[in-house]
């Protein structure tokens, strides 16, 4: 099983996909996020990076993105 990912950004979709792994950075701390992760809302932290390794791909094939600001919700998988 992985995590269905979606990147948003107020004019739309940026990434949406399967993935292995998702790490950024809350006001609260680093975060890294697998399958089976329970629920969990936390505030992006502004100038921050986060990184989706999209399933199946090697450790290079990290998908990255800045962020101004945001949020990540996790539940069930998504």
């Amino acid at each position: 099983m992985t995590l269905r990912v979606m990147l948003v950004v107020p004019e739309g979709q940026v990434w949406a996909g399967n993935a292995d792994r998702v790490i950024a950075k809350t006001l609260d701390g680093d975060i890294g996020l697998l399958t089976g992760h329970t629920p969990v809302l936390g505030i992006l932290a502004p100038g921050s990076v986060v990184r989706i390794l999209p399933e199946g791909t090697a450790a290079s094939g990290w998908v990255q993105a800045a962020v101004g600001g945001g949020f990540l919700s996790v539940a069930d998988d998504q």
